[in-house]
């Protein structure tokens, strides 16, 4: 009887050990387990919003070591096909999204702000006269679609100066040449010049001739530590209200001054353009986690990497289409 007792009184503390384990378990260790994020995430497209999705990953694996983020450029004609047949979970578009990519399933959300800008060598023959004076549109227009102006002379009303205008533009499907052409009333197809791959290659196109004229996302054009447009490289002012010279807020010569000029709505739109994350119908899952926080927390990175935020109206809206 003695023996059947002691049996009865360890299975009930063993049996009260092991629910006991059950109940008690911390719920904030539950909560942990359940929100942990795991996977990869693979985003391809613009240059234009390369850096600022790279910078994103970084903190965004910080905070969710279990995930992988994985970002490449190519061009927002590269990150939209490759989204629309799923080769990546986000395509990076730095233009507006078409509606035939709409009937096949490309859903838009809005990420950031940013622009394009036209961009000339240090050594230009004349200088001076465009950075004090500007170029208007017309003038942009008859370079780059029309051709009727080829001599940097005729840009700025100087018949003297006879050096030949050596214009580049983008080969590749792109963000910044859909938008330079839009500025311009056409299509990319419809910008004349010499053909160059991607937004570093038009750049270094334009540092290498002292007669090139290029365009540029800004972020590629200026030195992200001095806030100046990298060595050799000078931005072509819009001479917005074409009255001839550069007025104070049309002074786009740091990335801080352009920036400013964005926000004030004196930025010509476009070339100031919305930057977009694609995926092929309604993000879910991890990929919908990431974009939600890249519209939430994420979006007080964009400043020192030099992107501009959306309004807050905007991004309420973004986020109900993630609901």
């Amino acid at each position: 009887m003695k023996g059947k007792f002691i049996v009865i009184i360890l299975a009930a503390v063993l049996t009260g050990g092991l629910f006991s384990g059950c109940v008690e378990r911390p719920e904030a260790d539950v909560q942990s387990a359940s929100q942990e994020q795991r996977g990869t995430i693979m985003l391809s497209g613009a240059f234009a919003l390369y850096p600022m999705a790279v910078r994103w990953g970084e903190e965004f694996t910080k905070l969710h070591p279990g995930v992988k983020v994985e970002v490449s450029a190519g061009g927002a004609g590269k990150g939209m096909t490759d989204a629309l047949n799923g080769f990546v979970d986000i395509g990076m578009i730095s233009r507006d999204i078409d509606i035939s990519e709409i009937e096949k399933g490309a859903y838009p959300i809005a990420v950031a702000k940013d622009a394009v800008v036209p961009t000339i060598n240090s050594r230009n023959p004349v200088l001076d006269d465009i950075l004090s004076k500007g170029i208007k549109r017309k003038i942009f227009a008859d370079i780059y679609i029309n051709g009727t102006v080829r001599t940097w002379g005729e840009v700025v009303e100087r018949t003297e100066i006879k050096d030949d205008i050596h214009v580049y533009t983008r080969s590749d499907a792109a963000g910044a040449p859909e938008i330079w052409a839009k500025y311009l009333g056409r299509k990319q197809e419809n910008l004349r010049g010499i053909g160059i791959h991607s937004d570093p290659g038009l750049l270094k196109a334009v540092l290498d001739d002292p007669l090139g004229i290029g365009f540029n996302n800004y972020n590629y054009v200026f030195d992200m530590k001095t806030g100046l447009p990298v060595k050799g490289i000078q931005i072509a002012p819009f001479d917005v209200n074409e009255n001839g010279i550069v007025d104070p807020d049309e002074d786009i010569s740091t990335r801080e001054k352009t920036i400013s000029a964005i926000e004030k709505g004196v930025f010509p739109h476009p070339p100031a353009r919305v930057e977009y994350f694609v995926t092929k119908g309604k993000p879910s899952g991890l990929k919908a986690e990431f974009i939600k926080w890249t519209l939430t927390d994420g979006q007080k990175f964009l400043k020192e990497a030099g992107y501009i935020e959306l309004p807050q109206e905007t991004l309420d809206g973004e986020l109900k289409k993630l609901e």
